[in-house]
């Protein structure tokens, strides 16, 4: 049990590296990772927070966050790639 706790403790610590990440990161995609890993940290957190409290449905809890995470940052990295060759095209017709 005390295993899990200092789990617990290592998770916590590394999601306030990767929300550090995200808010001083110089580029986009840097701070999409940051994010990214930060809601990948949290799905395991509520996983392990599930098994400590002995109740497994946290676990369904736990994926359905992990594939709401996982669609989320497709769908801002496919925004970023249009918006991002849309400008790279307005930038070619203005030269």
């Amino acid at each position: 049990m005390l295993a899990l706790a200092a789990t617990s403790i290592a998770i916590l610590s590394v999601m306030a590296l990767a929300l550090a990440r995200a808010l001083r990161a110089d580029t986009v995609y840097d701070r999409i990772l940051g994010v990214n890993m930060f809601g990948t940290k949290t799905a395991l957190f509520i996983a392990v927070m599930g098994f400590l409290s002995g109740r497994p449905d946290f676990l369904d809890i736990a994926i359905v966050y992990a594939l709401i995470n996982f669609i989320g940052m497709v769908a801002v990295l496919r925004f970023f790639e249009y918006t991002a060759t849309d400008d790279t095209q307005n930038n070619k017709e203005s030269s």
